[in-house]
C-alpha cells in the first residue's frame, strides 16, 4: 500500500491517469459513446439530468455509468487507502450554484475541461478556443485566490453523510439497469420517471458494463493520483507547479496516438461531432466554466472524485450540475451543432457577474 501512495503521490500518478483516460475515452467512442465524448462530466450530467426528467431535451437523456463508475471507484479507493473521510460545512449552498454556472457554461462550448481535451486530441479545433477560455478563466480565478478567496474550512461529518453521494450513483445504478416506466401519456409514449433517448447523442453510449467499468478505474486511478485538470492549470499559474498539469499533457498525446490507431482523427473546423464553430462563445462559454470550476476547488471530474471520498461540499457542486443542465436545456441555455443558443451567451455574461460577485464577496479579509 504504501508503495502505490508513494507511487501515485508522485510526477507518476497523474500522467498514469492521463494516458488511461488518453487510451479508454477513445475506446468508449469506437465501441458506442458520441464521437470526441469518450467522457465528458458537464454532457454526461446533462444526459442523467434528462433522463431523470430535469429536461426533455429528448436526444440528450440517458444515464451514463461513467459518472456513477467515477464516484464509486474513487470510493473503493478511498476506503482501501482509509482516505474516506465525510466532510462539509464549506459553503454547500454557493458550491451548488457554482456548479449550475460552470455547467451551464460548459454547455456553451458543448464539453467539460476533459472533452476540450478530447475534442482536441481528436482533431477539433473549435476546441483550442474553449481550451484559451479555460485558461483565462482560470487565471481570472486564480487573481481572486491571490485576494485571499476562499469559501472556508470544511469540518468532519458523520459517516453517513459520506455514504449519500455513493448511495445516490448506486440508486442511478438500479435505474439504468431497470429504467422502470410507470405509465404512458396519451400518445403511448413512455411518460418516465426515466428517459432514454431514442435518437441523438443520448442514444450512442458503449456497452453499460463497459462504461461502468471505465468509470471505475478511471475513479479510482483519480482518486489516487489527485488528477485535475483545472488544478494543473491553476498550479501552474499560481506556484509554477507542472504536477498535475503533466497529466492533462499525457491525456492529450495519449488520446490523439489512439484516435489515430482507431481512424478516429479528423482534424478540421467544420462538421466535428457535437461541437460548433462560434469561436467567441467557445471561448466565452469556458472562461465562466474555468472561473466557476477554479472558485470551487477543482474540475467536475474532480469534484465527483471528491464526493467519492465523503466530500458532501463537492458533492453539492456535483448535484448542482445536473441541476444546472437541467435548467439549460429548459431554458434554452445549451448550444447545438449549429451554434450557441438564443439565450447561451446572456447566460454567460449574467454566470460571470454571479461568479465575480462571488469572488469578491468570499475573501478572508471581508469574512474575518
Amino acid at each position: 500500500m504504501s508503495s502505490l501512495t508513494h507511487f501515485f503521490s508522485s510526477r507518476w500518478g497523474p500522467i498514469v491517469t492521463g494516458i488511461v483516460i488518453g487510451v479508454l475515452a477513445p475506446i468508449l467512442v469506437k465501441l458506442g459513446n458520441p464521437g470526441n465524448m469518450g467522457v465528458c462530466v458537464a454532457c454526461f450530467s446533462r444526459d442523467i439530468a434528462g433522463a431523470l426528467g430535469l429536461h426533455r431535451a429528448s436526444a440528450v437523456q440517458y444515464i451514463r455509468p461513467e459518472i456513477i463508475g467515477l464516484v464509486l471507484g474513487a470510493l473503493i479507493a478511498a476506503l482501501a487507502f482509509r482516505e474516506f473521510k465525510p466532510r462539509t460545512g464549506s459553503s454547500p449552498l454557493v458550491r451548488f450554484l457554482l456548479g449550475m454556472f460552470a455547467v451551464i457554461g460548459a454547455l456553451v462550448f458543448l464539453g467539460c475541461p476533459w472533452r476540450a481535451y478530447l475534442r482536441l486530441a481528436g482533431g477539433d479545433w473549435n476546441a483550442i478556443a474553449g481550451i484559451v477560455g479555460l485558461i483565462a478563466g482560470i487565471a481570472l480565478g486564480v487573481v481572486f485566490l491571490r485576494m485571499g478567496f476562499s469559501l472556508g474550512r470544511n469540518r468532519p461529518a458523520p459517516i453517513a453523510l459520506g455514504w449519500v453521494m455513493p448511495l445516490l450513483m448506486i440508486a442511478l445504478l438500479a435505474l439504468v439497469v431497470l429504467a422502470p416506466q410507470f405509465g404512458r401519456d396519451a400518445n403511448g409514449n413512455p411518460s418516465g420517471p426515466i428517459f432514454f433517448s431514442t435518437t441523438g447523442p443520448g442514444s450512442q453510449h458503449a456497452p453499460l458494463i463497459v462504461s461502468l467499468a471505465v468509470g471505475l478505474m478511471i475513479g479510482a486511478l483519480a482518486q489516487r493520483s489527485r488528477f485535475c485538470t483545472v488544478g494543473g492549470i491553476r498550479d501552474v499559474i499560481l506556484m509554477r507547479d507542472p504536477h498535475l498539469i503533466n497529466g492533462a499533457i499525457a491525456l492529450v498525446i495519449t488520446a490523439f496516438i489512439v484516435n489515430l490507431v482507431l481512424g478516429q482523427f479528423n482534424p478540421g473546423v467544420e462538421k466535428q461531432p457535437i461541437a460548433h464553430t462560434d469561436a467567441i462563445w467557445n471561448f466565452g462559454g469556458m472562461v465562466l466554466a474555468g472561473l466557476a470550476f477554479t472558485l470551487a476547488g477543482g474540475c467536475p471530474g474532480r469534484q465527483f472524485i471528491l464526493s467519492g471520498e465523503g466530500d458532501a461540499d463537492a458533492a453539492m457542486f456535483g448535484l448542482g450540475m445536473i441541476v444546472g443542465a437541467g435548467l439549460a436545456h429548459n431554458f434554452n441555455l445549451a448550444s447545438s451543432a449549429t451554434g450557441p443558443s438564443p439565450f447561451g451567451p446572456a447566460a454567460v455574461i449574467v454566470g460571470l457577474i454571479v461568479c465575480v460577485a462571488i469572488g469578491l464577496a468570499f475573501r478572508e479579509s471581508v469574512g474575518q
